[in-house]
């Protein structure tokens, strides 16, 4: 598996997402925000946490508009992979490859503490490392995390089997306790919650690691 890490100014988990994913067997390429073109042969672009750009605006729509980023749509046009986390997944709802927008948290405050998500589909590449409902312990940090469409949308989205994961004491006020969808094709997952923080004992907890596994389990057969 080849994987592309996006780097814009204010991303802080670039690093730690491409730790993740070379631990998982991956060949990881960093991609500069003001790069026109993805290196060849990649497989999945990875969108990492952060505060592209400090949040001006709106969270992720400034780097949203970067020049990478009509590439990563391209890629995901032609049926590539993508997974955008937290500052990314908000990137991903600026570039309209996934429904919807995270608004601030419901408290208004911003919010670092491991949460339970209980994993609501294995049906993709991103959750067939675990059995549907199951819970997991991620981390999750962020102050815009609140996700929100409309009726239309979260019908759709449960109907469709898209909804990734959901939280289980929700933290920030998001719809239907929704922490990450999937896109139609099932190949681009946003998410609030960070898994590469939860890819390594040593940090704290191991629960991350099947996500990455199961992507290099997918991509390299395919």
């Amino acid at each position: 598996m080849h994987a592309a890490v996006i780097v814009f100014p204010g991303s802080n988990c670039d690093r730690d997402l491409a730790v993740a994913f070379e631990a998982a067997g991956a060949k990881v390429s960093m991609v500069w925000h003001k790069d026109t073109a993805l290196p060849e042969g990649v497989d999945i672009v990875g969108i990492p946490g952060g505060f592209s750009y400090g949040d001006y605006l709106r969270c992720g729509a400034i780097a949203a508009n970067s020049p990478i980023c009509g590439e990563v749509a391209a890629h995901a046009q032609r049926g590539g992979y993508v997974m955008g986390i937290c500052n990314g997944f908000q990137v991903l709802t600026e570039t309209g490859l996934l429904p919807g927008a995270l608004l601030r948290n419901a408290g208004l405050k911003y919010i670092c503490k491991t949460v339970g998500l209980r994993v609501a589909t294995s049906d993709s590449a991103f959750t067939s490392g675990y059995h549907a409902d199951s819970v997991i312990n991620i981390p999750i940090a962020h102050h815009d995390g609140n996700y929100y469409a409309d009726a239309d949308t979260i019908a759709r989205l449960q109907g469709e089997d898209r909804v990734a994961f959901t939280y289980t004491d929700n933290p920030n006020g998001a719809q239907a306790d929704i922490a990450g969808i999937l896109s139609a094709n099932r190949r681009v997952l946003g998410m609030m919650p960070h898994p590469e923080r939860a890819a390594d004992a040593g940090h704290g907890g191991t629960d991350g690691v099947a996500l990455f596994r199961a992507l290099a389990g997918e991509l390299v057969t395919a």
